[in-house]
């Protein structure tokens, strides 16, 4: 069942509510209840919102490393390689999950936009 998060600052947003639950959770909040965000708890809300961490920037990290403990040699080979492959788009959104990251994302603008103008966010009514 999806979660309508209101504000008179913005649209409405809607989310799904094991995503939201996953959001509001980090924010001491629960979706199974009307709720309120207060503009004075926004900062608050954007901090830890912005701090989650994506795990595919773990894979990258890790991917960077072993990049870096190749050798020179081995580092012009594959940088030959890349030229010589044709460039090709390949879209695969099935396979790829959707971070809580990239989910936090509208909620962080939504948020933003309430405490610009001072407004709160409500869910559940």
């Amino acid at each position: 069942m999806p979660i309508t998060f209101k504000s008179q600052a913005t649209g409405d947003l809607v989310m799904l509510d094991k995503h939201a639950e996953a959001l509001l959770h980090l924010l001491g909040k629960t979706a199974k209840a009307a709720g309120v965000l207060e503009p004075a708890d926004m900062a608050h809300a954007l901090t830890v919102l912005r701090a989650i961490e994506d795990p595919r920037d773990a894979q990258a990290a890790a991917r960077a490393e072993r990049a870096a403990e190749a050798s020179a040699g081995d580092e012009q080979e594959d940088e030959k390689e890349q030229e010589d492959e044709a460039p090709g788009l390949t879209l695969s959104f099935q396979d790829e999950p959707v971070s809580l990251r990239q989910r936090a994302a509208p909620f962080i603008r939504l948020i933003e936009q309430a405490q610009a103008e001072g407004k709160p966010i409500v869910w559940g009514v």
